[in-house]
């Protein structure tokens, strides 16, 4: 398949969709360069599938434009779906075909001339290519899922929540192949609500919110814009004789926001200029501090910032 390297990949402008009085998505705009790794993360309910949806002109937007490798979606959808492989999200089998013919049927459906077994070896379900797909795992359901998507070389890779229902081996092969197809050209677009399934393998994050791209960047970049927030975990000789009237001295340290005690160990977040002055606290309250360590902002309270919070503003 040849590919016009003028174009983007994906370029949606201005698609607001409505279903009756709910609106899924709000005024997007989003560009996936060719050939890069794009994570489109948000909780469930963010629009995501919507997103898809629209890409692949399963649903019309109410408002705006969606173009792919150049190509209007909702004027050339055979061309679109044609260099397209799609891992969708809860997708049913045909529970008494093989898993075989599953991929033979998607092969077909290309014009390609893959062969069908090393495209179940590749995805690691090689052992139950002549099994009947009603007998499948969920697993074992997406493996192949994603075998089908992998059929005809697409040039555009769409994967919606891919990691569903595979373990941690699973899902860390299935990063392997996204990361081999990219070395081979394809484009990928990788939905998802866990952010540790797309920071291994993404050039670029866009994080959506209530229908809004509310962040776009690369994870260390989107780092940087959140406040630093650090995990400070206190080791005390004894609980404080006045645990209550402690807790709330700590809480009133300026850069704490939270604090939480479990036996004698303190959970206090707070920033990272705020670790004295909450350990000088904590000794004024006549315990000892036997210990303490410091956990690093994690992916999850990166996700929380941009998704729930409203402290962080940043223009996509």
């Amino acid at each position: 398949m040849g590919l016009n390297i003028t174009v983007t990949a994906i370029d949606i402008t201005g698609v607001t969709k409505r279903y009756g009085s709910e609106t899924a998505l709000e005024d997007l705009d989003l560009t996936v360069e060719r050939g890069e790794i794009y994570g489109f993360l948000g909780p469930n309910g963010a629009g995501k599938s919507t997103t898809i949806n629209v890409i692949l002109d399963f649903v019309r937007p109410t408002a705006g434009e969606v173009r792919v490798f150049g190509h209007d979606v909702a004027e050339e959808t055979l061309e679109v779906r044609e260099r397209t492989g799609i891992l969708p999200e809860g997708t049913a089998t045909y529970d008494r075909l093989t898993g075989r013919k599953h991929v033979e049927f998607a092969i077909e459906s290309k014009g390609a001339d893959d062969d069908p077994d090393e495209l179940l070896e590749r995805v690691g379900i090689a052992d139950a290519a002549d099994k009947k797909a009603g007998g499948y795992s969920k697993g074992m359901t997406q493996r192949l899922m994603f075998a089908t998507a992998l059929a005809g070389e697409p040039d555009l890779l769409i994967l919606d929540e891919p990691s569903t229902g595979l373990d941690p081996n699973g899902a860390r092969q299935m990063r392997e192949i996204i990361r081999e197809e990219n070395r081979r050209g394809a484009t990928v677009f990788f939905s998802s609500h866990i952010m540790e399934q797309v920071e291994a393998v993404c050039d670029r994050v866009g994080i959506l919110r209530d229908g809004h791209l509310v962040a776009e960047d690369t994870v260390e970049s989107l780092r940087e814009a959140v406040p630093d927030q650090t995990q400070l975990r206190v080791q005390l000789d004894r609980i404080p004789d006045d645990t209550t009237t402690a807790l709330e001295a700590i809480e009133s340290v300026d850069g704490v926001s939270e604090v939480s005690a479990d036996g004698t160990t303190l959970v206090v977040a707070c920033d990272n200029e705020s670790k004295t002055s909450v350990l000088q606290t904590i000794e004024e309250h006549g315990v000892t501090v036997e210990d303490f360590k410091t956990d690093e902002s994690s992916l999850e309270d990166l996700f929380v910032a941009y998704t729930e919070g409203d402290t962080v503003e940043v223009s996509p």
